[in-house]
């Protein structure tokens, strides 16, 4: 190198006046993100809180439904229908016709018994009208039997007295021997006599007999006719409850029997919710706790409920086939409860909830720490 080199030094190049800062968090866009952080700090921790105070007490399930206790209305009595004044779906209140059936044959079974009770009565008024005339003939009876009585005492008298005649040969044999004659008949005449009245009074004996057996027919025609009675109005069907037509099978012409199942009236007024709640929710549950119900029909809208009351076993146990548990492979599955909750529902919503809808139900436990 010579003396007049110099030597050469780096300098970084001048920054243009107008090109851009170098990237980084601007002192606002900080501002921002402490204020968000602290944002969900604060929810996080209100949530929790509320969790731990409350939340954690709520228990919920989507296996629930409405339901009603739907009214199968049948036919006490066989015949065929007359008319259905019903349609399907319409809406009936309690007392209300529902089917007619042919009224014919019990109203004739109806008329026997009444004419058979009347046949009754019939005998009895005449049992009492021969009491009547034999109470007259056994008055008729004693007077004879009075006045045989007295002929014979008369007739024993003068055989007395005609038997120390003869034997003082005042009078003779002859005579004596009518007169034994004639107490013998007169003693024969109060026999015939009294046996004659006590005949007569043991012949009403026998038609009080014929009456009480009138009277224990009346009691069975009349039963009849009570009977007939029931079939008679049993031919016109009403409705029980308040309530809405559902599965209609009956047909005007159709011959129905006893029993046969015409339709369903389903008292949609008195919906209530059984929801099955698992085994491990419903230790802090009691009657009379607070429920929220969310309907799916209405968008999910809320409707207020209480716990009303417990079934008495798990769902399985009321199941067609139960289970066996008992086996030599088991596997422990966790049982539900069906718990029925009383809706409170408005007028307007009452219309819109029926059977068979699916809900969501969450239970408040919070007032329960055990």
């Amino acid at each position: 190198m010579t003396a007049n080199s110099t030597s050469e030094v780096s300098t970084p190049p001048a920054t243009a006046p107008n090109s851009p800062a170098a990237p980084g968090i601007t002192p606002k866009h900080r501002r921002l993100l402490l204020v968000a952080g602290a944002l969900l700090v604060a929810g996080l921790s209100a949530w929790g809180v509320r969790y731990w105070s409350h939340g954690r007490f709520v228990e919920s399930t989507d296996d629930a439904y409405l339901e009603a206790d739907q009214i199968t209305v049948t036919s006490r009595v066989p015949g065929f229908v007359e008319a259905v004044y019903v349609r399907d779906n319409e809406s009936v209140v309690a007392g209300q016709p529902l089917v007619k059936l042919d009224e014919r044959d019990p109203r004739s079974r109806l008329e026997q018994a009444l004419a058979q009770v009347d046949q009754a009565k019939a005998s009895i008024a005449q049992s009492r009208s021969q009491i009547g005339q034999q109470q007259a003939q056994i008055a008729q009876l004693s007077a004879q039997l009075r006045a045989s009585r007295s002929q014979a005492d008369f007739s024993n008298e003068e055989v007395q007295r005609y038997s120390a005649l003869v034997k003082a040969g005042a009078e003779t044999h002859e005579r004596y021997d009518q007169l034994r004659q004639n107490r013998d008949q007169s003693q024969a005449q109060v026999q015939r006599d009294a046996a004659a009245l006590l005949a007569a009074q043991r012949l009403i004996g026998t038609y009080a007999a014929q009456i009480q057996q009138a009277e224990a027919q009346i009691e069975q025609y009349q039963a009849q006719a009570r009977r007939a009675q029931v079939d008679l109005d049993a031919t016109l069907l009403r409705a029980s409850a308040n309530g809405r037509v559902a599965d209609r099978t009956v047909r005007v012409g159709e011959y129905v029997q006893s029993g046969n199942r015409l339709m369903s009236v389903v008292p949609v007024e008195n919906v209530y919710l059984v929801a099955n709640f698992k085994e491990t929710q419903i230790h802090r549950m009691r009657i009379g706790q607070a429920a929220s119900v969310a309907v799916d029909a209405l968008g999910g809208r809320r409707i207020e409920g209480t716990i009303e009351s417990f079934s008495p076993g798990t769902g399985a146990q009321f199941a067609l086939i139960p289970p066996n548990n008992a086996t030599g492979n088991f596997t422990k599955i966790v049982q539900r409860v069906p718990v029925r909750i009383e809706l409170r529902t408005a007028e307007d919503l009452r219309r819109s909830l029926i059977p068979g809808l699916s809900v969501t139900v969450s239970v408040d436990t919070a007032g329960v720490r055990k």
